[in-house]
């Protein structure tokens, strides 16, 4: 399960799948058929710094020993 603070600290979501759209971060929150649900969780300056944020919640979740990470989005 992953639990992530959305960048503004006014939603905390369980996503279900993390996708880089420019420069923001997208997380899923459901779906059914052929639609789903999303929220933005953070905009930032670049494509490339989204990127790299990607990159840190894949390196938490692998680090991860337990059933739940939590992971806050970066203000930047």
């Amino acid at each position: 399960m992953l639990w992530i603070a959305t960048q503004d600290d006014k939603s905390l979501i369980n996503a279900k799948e993390i996708t880089v759209d420019g420069k923001k971060i997208e997380g899923v929150i459901g779906s059914a058929a052929m639609d789903h649900w999303s929220k933005i969780l953070g905009k930032y300056e670049s494509n490339e710094r989204a990127l790299e944020i990607l990159s840190e919640i894949f390196t938490k979740i692998e680090e991860s020993n337990g059933f739940s990470v939590t992971y806050t989005m970066p203000k930047k």
